[in-house]
């Protein structure tokens, strides 16, 4: 048995030194000894700003970092020979391997065209504008460094549903591009801006068969190039979810049945969009759980005031805890970024421990949190700013945890508004598994909670293995303890051997 832990190797501020590639073949031993199965890395393809792009901007889904295009051969990661190297590498070892992929948009076309748009209300995008004219939009792409290799697929306004910018106006805005498929977006299972199909760049027409049949021909390639064991698919709401279930069955059918999925459905307040979203999709893929993550960051900023009793409450661990991939923070949250809601510092350790050492939800770890980040830009007032994101110093002793101790029947506390807990009682196939966890909110006093480690333990000593304690913990004959954690802190107790 063997819980499985995903660390996203990535964060919005990595380098541009293109050597990304090559720190991840690198730390693969350290991953596997901290007890990491999978990693998630960053979109490989080339985007539209070239060698400094992180790959969400998405331009040639086909350049890997092998063409000379956007004035770079290599991306912001490295190059498509160190790519392939770096995942080899890393699967031979046992890592599996998550790729990004971000099939909603593209940008950076090298050719106008002469189009039929309507213009549509940025908040309401249902709202068309009755008047259909004309603008030049760059929505050709001719993609003249790869000059046709791999694929000879025409993109053109035909492909895209709606663009940004009209060149001949000098003019941004949002226009739904008229063609065969009519003038209004795709159907979405939320009604989040009327209809969020429109996010940016040029946006996707997943109603053309001709569409559909290049993202398969490219996902076949992709797997070919550089055999991978999942995809990450990016900003799934903005997408016809009809789109995915052709997609992803053509892949279980046709390359791997093995490949696992997960979406980002970033929606952090409401659950149920989230399971209808699941139901639609006919459970064909994992979801992030945003509503686990607003709680954490929320129980952060709050401290004590935060009753922690309430930490799990509209989560989708909570619901469809086989679903549900957990997380503390990513690169889209991480401060500075779009969805800014960053976990703060102090409670990362709670955060932690929350998804890393219960039984529930796919853990994924956060690159900030495990290799620290330090970088620059603008906050929301407009305003220069450092960002420095520490390491988490207990992070790799909570993964030892996970690797070797958090197993087996578990037995939830979460009854104090300040101080929550639980217990695993181990399993005999993990010698010295069995472990009691205990999270306390309170700014300045020291609490305790009687738990049931089980009959197997009586008699036996427990440690806290993040040392936040130094008295050890005697097991009664029914299997209770009475454990303690210091204010604002958190205490893992294992058996002492």
């Amino acid at each position: 048995m063997e819980n499985k832990t995903l660390v996203q190797f990535f964060d919005w501020y990595c380098a541009d030194d293109g050597k990304h590639w090559k720190r991840f073949k690198d730390e693969t031993p350290k991953l596997n000894s901290l007890g990491f199965t999978a990693a998630w890395l960053p979109p490989a393809y080339k985007g539209t700003r070239g060698a400094s792009s992180e790959g969400y901007d998405v331009y040639d889904i086909y350049d890997l970092g092998e063409f000379y295009q956007k004035e770079t051969t290599r991306t912001k990661y490295g190059s498509k020979t160190e790519y392939i190297d770096a995942i080899g590498e890393a699967r031979a070892a046992g890592l599996k391997i998550y790729i990004d992929v971000v099939l909603n948009h593209m940008g950076g076309a090298e050719e106008k065209e002469r189009i039929k748009v309507r213009m549509a209300d940025p908040e309401d995008r249902t709202k068309l504008g009755p008047e259909e004219f004309e603008i030049e939009a760059y929505t050709k792409f001719t993609f003249p460094g790869r000059n046709g290799k791999y694929s000879t697929f025409n993109w053109d306004h035909h492909c895209f549903t709606g663009i940004d910018h009209a060149a001949d106006r000098g003019e941004n805005a949002i226009f739904s591009i008229i063609n065969e498929y009519g003038d209004d977006w795709e159907p979405l299972t939320h009604n989040e801006k009327g209809n969020f199909d429109y996010l940016m760049l040029n946006d996707i027409e997943t109603r053309n068969p001709g569409v559909r049949q290049e993202l398969k021909n490219w996902i076949r390639w992709y797997y070919e190039t550089v055999p991978f064991d999942g995809v990450r698919l990016d900003a799934v709401k903005h997408i016809n979810p009809s789109f995915f279930i052709e997609w992803l069955d053509y892949i279980h059918a046709e390359i791997n049945p093995e490949i696992d999925v997960i979406g980002e459905f970033w929606l952090s307040d409401d659950l149920p969009v989230l399971l209808n979203y699941i139901e639609t999709t006919g459970r064909r893929m994992r979801l992030f759980d945003a509503p686990l993550h607003h709680n954490l960051s929320e129980a952060s900023i709050q401290k004590d005031k935060y009753d922690l009793r309430y930490i799990f409450r509209d989560s989708l661990v909570a619901v469809h805890p086989d679903l549900a991939v957990t997380f503390v923070d990513n690169h889209d949250t991480q401060p500075l970024q779009s969805l800014e809601e960053y976990t703060e510092q102090w409670f990362k350790p709670h955060a932690y421990a929350l998804i890393l050492l219960r039984e529930a939800g796919y853990p994924c770890v956060f690159y900030a949190d495990l290799y620290g980040s330090c970088y620059g830009g603008k906050n929301k007032n407009g305003e220069d700013c450092q960002i420095n994101i520490p390491v988490l110093e207990c992070l790799p002793k909570m993964m030892e945890l996970r690797k070797n101790i958090a197993y087996g029947e578990q037995e939830s506390y979460l009854d104090d508004k300040n101080c929550i807990g639980w217990t695993r009682r181990g399993i005999p196939e993990k010698a010295g598994s069995g472990c009691a966890v205990l999270l306390s909110n309170h700014q300045s006093m020291k609490l305790g909670k009687r738990m049931n480690i089980g009959k197997h333990f009586a008699g036996k000593l427990f440690r806290d293995y993040l040392n936040n304690n130094n008295d050890p913990v005697r097991i009664d004959n029914d299997g209770f303890g009475l454990f303690t954690v210091c204010a604002g802190s958190v205490s893992v107790w294992v058996p002492i051997d």
